[in-house]
């Protein structure tokens, strides 16, 4: 059994130098992937957090968002309301600008009238104080 002692003997200085490599490789890989699992593990609750702040900053975003668009809409119909009212008002304003407009027409036309008449009295006193002045020198002749 010499040679098969021989063969185990530079087996062994052979490979157990390799096998005791790989195991010390093997427990480094393995420290090493413990702690690159520590590192996962924090960089997940990390993103965890953020994942919660995020959520926390959205619900607020969404009561603020809520409560400024109740604001605006508040606004709005008291905008609208106003606008309503100016309305309201013009068209009231119209209306009396419109009847005064009229009336004016009106006093024009009536002036007017007046003027035509007026003119035709004054045309025939005209006509009258000629007609008077042909026959004064005749009837004071006779």
């Amino acid at each position: 059994m010499e040679i098969g002692d021989t063969i185990k003997k530079i087996l062994q200085e052979l490979i157990l130098p390799e096998l005791e490599t790989i195991k010390g490789e093997n427990a480094e890989i393995k420290t090493t992937l413990v702690l690159t699992n520590k590192r996962l593990d924090d960089i997940n609750a990390h993103l965890i957090d953020q994942s919660r702040r995020i959520d926390e900053v959205n619900k607020r975003i969404d009561v603020l968002k809520d409560e400024i668009n109740g604001r605006i809409d508040v606004l709005r119909d008291d905008v609208n309301k106003r606008i309503d009212e100016v309305n309201g008002r013009i068209d009231g304003l119209k209306d009396d600008v419109n009847k005064r407009i009229d009336k004016l027409y009106d006093v024009i036309l009536h002036r007017d009238e007046y003027g035509k008449k007026l003119e035709m009295r004054i045309i025939a006193i005209e006509h009258e104080i000629e007609q008077i002045k042909i026959e004064l020198p005749e009837k004071m002749a006779a």
